[in-house]
């Protein structure tokens, strides 16, 4: 099949996904369906690719192209406005076709021809022939309602920094932009600031639904308790009495609801037909680090189309959103609206530089929306130092999930550091003298003249670890149960203790892991504990934010009886080094993300065995594994003796797994006739059978040709997105050193062919007699292009054209046009000297087919019929991209739709084998 059949399938089931039923002009019948695509309709200016009808009605056109490398959609454009402006036959309207797409088996865009200054953009999949009718019918297009309809925002009740950024917001749609950023500090009012450009957005703008993106469930109940609670200035009633709000608990989108609040987890549930527990919605995912075998692909959910929402609002939106989440922002075509507190270069790399409002933290405390704080450090020597533990000591050990404990001896002496305190080892005098520290500190120094403890939130590293400070923290304060509670998901009441610890006067201190971390609205806070550190800068910025909300004297009396004015300040206790430690943007799921993949294949061949070298190995070649096609999956399988590269990755990183480990050495001990068990294996027999394991997935990567092999790969089929460096235009313009470049490139492409002539079987094939030029194959071609493109030389068909259209531009044709792998011919011919021009290889084709074909027929006694000549058309264009026609290429669609070898036989009988060897020796020699 060719590319451009195998396309057209892929675009036909996609149609047929999205409702659409595909005919051939042959079977026109506009009455079955509210939505038909039909192939190949005529117009004025030759056949459209599809033509589509709603309702009876063309309304759209899809310019149909093949999926190839560098494929670029915005180049055939013009192409579809051609089609879309051109007379239909039988079409009794002359308007121009609205809808505008292009599409290959992979890729869509889409063109309304009705916006104001109509812009292309991708989309995920079709629309619905319902949406299309449905923009039909609308007196204008959401995009002319942003730019013309947009009445002035009432200013009354709201905040300086929150007039800025909704009417920042409406300017950037204004303009249709599909990304916008709202930078916000912590406590300014984000989601009030949201609700209002969302409310705008459903009136006057005439959105269908908005979803509201959350990180967590619970941020989810917040916001959608604000948005019951919110009354728009221009209406008595609140939002919920004019809008339905639905917050997504099951794999459902309510079709009345206008607003829907869900956390990203949950809809790419929906969308990628995973099953999800609930229990995933009640983590961060600033929290959760991704592995390779969470990655499932979202695919279209015909009860969730991409049309679905008209927006999405991303709260808070930190480093999830770039990863495997970033499917469903992929997904739907909306403007992405991003709300955080803590943008990174990431961030506004995200959201294309387009920060619509911008307001601080730094800001927000000079104008008293949010309070200042003080850092207070606590340090001790275990948490400094660790500490360790003698053999034959008798202590207790404790089951991490049941909290079951045993009393028994250490079997060895028992070394730890402080950053494994509360995970492998528990010192419960380390979290005492932390707690008398932080106690001795607020009575003493920081709050001395407050009769209750300050509300106070402590950070734990694990819901044990939380378990373990509130049995202290009772203790040390000599208080019951009331007083200090824990705040996790875990949590049976979690939602009433967060309630009562922001309105009631119990609990004092609450110990949370992260349900609180983030967005969680609790205004009288006064202290934050530390006791874990933090590693990504965004989410410790989050966490910090839960103390800063301001609070007026009579908010924090209310709860805080012996405070005396409003809230001014908050104190950060560090008991874990968390404001010196170091911070990035994001964890990396690899643990050498800098390291090349050359070098980590180089490194393995060499002998490093070390964990972080393999997993960043195996995380790499599985992320490598999905971009392959099946010619380098079989170029790689090939050298590594059959093993693909998703095994050899996944070879990697099992190899690293402890309990396999285990059972390896469990057998090798066996086979030795050892009596050994888990408890009794020697660390020396474990790293035994650790050795035996990685030795043998990292065997096939002894072979260099096999390690060039996977490195060339990433190198031709992997793009790096840089959102971190920002950049700007310092010239526009061809220079002196393009112009050199370009003769450089000819030069260096000349003196290939000359030096290569004999090494490269499709190089060969013009130095040969005349009768073996007809052995051409197009995967010759692609041998020598493959060769060609490889670094160092980085020369593309694409490029070749170019530098030949600069340096000798009166020999080149067709230098505009989308060029083809098989032009690569052309290109070494006129390097040769065998041609004075160079032309597309398409166009010489045609040429010399119109020659054969006169003199064929000269020949004969008749000419060929026209339904002869048609498949012989069809022939030709098959040798033009392919360099050959035989008779397994009949089961190509395109030959194949029209009848195939069998059809074709009918037609010339016994001729068929000596036409298509003349036309492989005509057209192509």
């Amino acid at each position: 099949m060719t590319p451009e059949a195998q396309a057209r399938q892929q675009i036909d089931h996609k149609l047929e996904q999205a409702g659409w039923v595909i005919q051939d002009m042959k079977q026109l019948d506009l009455s079955v369906g509210l939505g038909v695509a039909v192939r190949e309709y005529p117009t004025d200016t030759g056949p459209a690719d599809y033509v589509l009808f709603v309702d009876r009605v063309a309304c759209g056109v899809i310019e149909a192209k093949k999926d190839a490398a560098g494929e670029n959609l915005t180049a055939t454009e013009r192409q579809t406005e051609r089609y879309a402006h051109a007379t239909l036959k039988w079409r009794q309207d002359s308007q121009p076709l609205r809808f505008l797409f292009e599409a290959t088996g992979q890729l869509v865009r889409f063109t309304d021809g009705a916006d104001p200054a109509p812009r292309s953009r991708e989309l995920f999949h079709f629309f619905r022939p319902q949406q299309l009718k449905a923009w039909l019918a609308a007196p204008n297009t959401l995009r002319r309602r942003l730019a013309e309809h947009m009445p002035t925002l009432p200013t009354l009740k709201l905040r300086d920094c929150q007039v800025q950024a909704v009417t920042g917001l409406e300017q950037s749609l204004a303009l249709n932009k599909p990304r916008a950023l709202v930078h916000m500090a912590t406590g300014a009012g984000k989601t009030f600031t949201a609700i209002t450009s969302v409310y705008r957005l459903l009136k006057f703008g005439g959105a269908k639904r908005i979803l509201f993106l959350v990180d967590t469930r619970n941020l989810g109940k917040q916001a959608h308790q604000e948005f019951m609670a919110y009354s728009p200035p221009d209406d008595g009633r609140k939002f919920t009495e004019l809008y339905n709000v639905q917050r997504l608990a099951s794999p459902s989108i309510d079709p009345h609801a206008q607003v829907c609040i869900s956390t990203i987890q949950r809809m790419y549930s929906v969308l990628s037909g995973e099953p999800m527990d609930d229990a995933a919605d009640d983590i961060s995912l600033n929290e959760v680090q991704q592995t390779p075998s969470q990655q499932k692909w979202v695919r279209y959910n015909p009860a969730v189309p991409v049309e679905t929402f008209d927006f999405i609002v991303i709260d808070e939106c930190h480093r999830s959103i770039y990863n495997l989440w970033k499917q469903v922002l992929d997904y739907f075509d909306a403007y992405l609206i991003g709300l955080t507190a803590t943008p990174d270069n990431r961030t506004y790399g995200f959201f294309n530089q387009n920060v619509v409002a911008e307001y601080g933290y730094e800001a927000s405390v000079v104008d008293g929306v949010n309070v200042g704080y003080d850092v207070y450090e606590i340090v001790t020597v275990v948490t400094q130092k660790g500490s360790e533990l003698k053999a034959q000591e008798w202590v207790d050990h404790r089951d991490r999930a049941t909290r079951k404990k045993r009393w028994a001896q250490t079997e060895e002496d028992t070394r730890y550091t402080g950053k494994e305190l509360d995970r492998s080892v528990v010192n419960p005098s380390q979290i005492r003298a932390v707690i008398r520290a932080m106690k001795q500190a607020v009575e003493t120094q920081i709050f001395p003249t407050r009769q209750e403890v300050p509300k106070t939130l402590i950070f734990a590293k694990t819901d044990s670890h939380a378990d373990d400070i509130i049995q202290i923290v009772r203790d040390e304060y000599g208080q019951g149960n009331a007083f200090c509670r824990k705040v996790t998901y875990s949590e049976k009441d979690a939602d009433g203790v967060l309630t009562d610890f922001r309105n009631e006067y119990h609990p004092r201190i609450a110990v949370t892991v992260d349900m609180i971390a983030t967005g969680t609205d609790v205004k009288p806070l006064e202290v934050l504990l530390f006791m874990r550190d933090v590693r990504s800068r965004g989410y410790y910025e989050q966490m910090k934010g839960r103390g800063v909300r301001s609070l007026d004297a009579e908010g924090l009396k209310r709860v805080s009886g012996s405070a005396e004015g409003a809230k001014t300040r908050f104190v950060l206790m560090d008991a874990v080094g968390v404001e010196k430690s170091l911070k990035t943007d994001s964890r990396p799921l690899e643990k050498k993300p800098h390291v090349a993949l050359k070098d980590l294949l180089q490194g393995v061949a060499v002998g490093h065995r070390d964990d972080e070298t393999l997993l960043s190995l195996g995380n790499r070649l599985v992320r490598l594994a999905k971009t392959l096609d099946e010619k380098a999956q079989a170029r790689i399988e090939k050298l590594s003796g059959g093993v693909s590269v998703a095994v050899l990755a996944k070879g990697l990183i099992t190899a690293l797994d402890p309990d396999a480990i285990v059972q390896t050495a469990l057998a090798t001990a066996q086979a030795q006739g050892l009596a050994r068990t888990e408890e009794t294996l020697l660390p020396q027999e474990l790293a035994a059978a650790r050795a035996l394991r990685v030795a043998a997935a990292c065997a096939p990567l002894d072979n260099p040709a096999l390690r060039d092999a996977l490195e060339n790969a990433r190198r031709e089929r992997e793009q790096i997105i840089d959102h971190i460096n920002q950049d700007e235009v310092v010239f526009a313009g061809f220079g002196e050193q393009a112009q050199a470049q370009a003769v450089t490139v000819v030069q260096t492409f000349a003196e290939y062919v000359q030096q290569h002539k004999a090494e490269i079987e499709a190089l060969s094939f013009f130095y040969q007699q005349p009768y073996q030029r007809r052995a051409l194959a197009f995967e010759m071609v692609e041998e020598l292009h493959a060769h060609l493109s490889r670094p160092p030389l980085m020369l593309t068909t694409e490029r070749l054209w170019s530098a030949y259209a600069r340096v000798q531009a009166s020999a080149v044709k067709g230098a505009n046009r989308q060029r083809q792998l098989t032009d690569l011919v052309s290109l070494v011919r006129f390097a040769l000297g065998l041609e004075a021009e160079l032309r597309p290889f398409a166009d010489e084709v045609d040429r010399r087919f119109q020659a054969w074909v006169f003199r064929h027929n000269a020949q004969r006694a008749t000419a060929f019929t026209p339904e002869q000549m048609e498949w012989l058309r069809m022939m030709k264009n098959h040798i033009a991209s392919s360099c050959s026609i035989g008779r397994d290429d009949f089961d190509y669609a395109e030959l194949a739709d029209k009848g195939g070898l069998q059809k074709v036989w009918q037609l010339f009988g016994k001729e068929l084998d000596g036409l298509m060897g003349e036309m492989n020796w005509e057209l192509v020699a």
